[in-house]
């Protein structure tokens, strides 16, 4: 059974902790007056703004940053836990993480790319989180609508969302429990016991800065494992700047084309409904999924994806 933390109250606190990547203070700044502005209170993780280099700019040491998401995960005073942004570093702390006391106070983890791999882990101990954008802004900015319909979620309010339809979905109705996230933290996690659960799920994925060859690598690596003769259906969000950039400035968009196809032809063989174009990953307007939540799809010649 799935669990859906409780809504936030004005005043509730709201941790910001940096799990991967390291940030500096000013770009966190916008995101945290943010949070004041809708009538919460930020409170930032000891090591939020801490460098450790190591063959990647982290958010502290393995040690540091663990302490902080740990801190954040059992402190009762703590309604929420949002990070600062995604990166690389999350994989570390996943056999390291304690949820004694937030099995007592579950509370909604907000995050994506990255943070995929908490998000897995969480959904593995049967908690829902939010797939949606993180404090820091990307150089392609976000939208003031993203983070509304987030703080929406916050609240206890049900997503429902009309696409248009695009030219590679497969038509269908179907009803599920949605899963995924960063394509390449879905495939980090395949074959070890953090991977999601894919028999009957809706798969969400999204990525960014890929090579053409590296996306096929990872859809032909879900292939292999047999997740698409699990899932149920199938949600692609934003392909952004794939390929070779030198080379292919055509498919820097952030529903790249070629992506799309390359995609749609390897699961040509499958029947189940599929989407692509969901406002939701390293895009503008990266509008929030819940990971663990039960959703309808139905795609026709528009598109609904509705919250249950």
């Amino acid at each position: 059974m799935k669990i859906f933390p409780k809504p936030l109250e004005k005043g509730d606190k709201i941790a910001i902790i940096s799990p991967a990547g390291s940030v500096e203070p000013t770009q966190l700044e916008k995101g945290i007056e943010m949070i004041k502005s809708k009538g919460y209170e930020p409170v930032l993780g000891e090591n939020l703004y801490t460098k450790f280099s190591n063959g990647y700019n982290y958010a502290g040491t393995e040690v540091q940053r663990l302490k902080d998401m740990n801190w954040a995960l059992n402190d009762p005073e703590i309604s929420a836990i949002w990070a600062s942004r995604g990166g690389y570093g999350c994989q570390h702390l996943i056999e390291g993480l304690n949820l004694k006391e937030f099995t007592k106070n579950p509370k909604w983890y907000i995050g994506y790319s990255d943070n995929t791999v908490i998000q897995s882990y969480l959904l593995k101990k049967g908690f829902a989180s939010i797939h949606g954008q993180t404090i820091k802004t990307s150089s392609f900015g976000v939208t003031e609508e993203s983070y509304d319909l987030l703080f929406d979620i916050l609240k206890g309010k049900k997503r429902k969302y009309s696409l248009k339809s695009n030219q590679f979905n497969m038509q269908g109705n179907i009803e599920g429990e949605l899963i995924g996230g960063n394509l390449a933290l879905v495939y980090a996690l395949l074959g070890t016991k953090y991977s999601f659960d894919f028999k009957d799920k809706i798969l969400f994925i999204e990525d960014i800065g890929e090579n053409f060859y590296a996306l096929d690598r990872m859809i032909m690596s879900l292939e292999l494992a047999g997740v698409f003769k699990k899932i149920s259906g199938l949600i692609i969000g934003g392909m952004t700047n794939m390929g070779d950039e030198k080379e292919n400035k055509q498919y820097e968009e952030s529903f790249d084309e070629f992506a799309y196809k390359l995609i749609s032809d390897r699961i040509s063989k499958y029947k189940f409904p599929t989407v692509f174009g969901f406002p939701n990953g390293h895009i503008k307007d990266n509008q929030p999924l819940i990971i663990g939540g039960d959703i309808s799809l139905k795609i026709d010649k528009t598109v609904s994806v509705n919250f249950k």
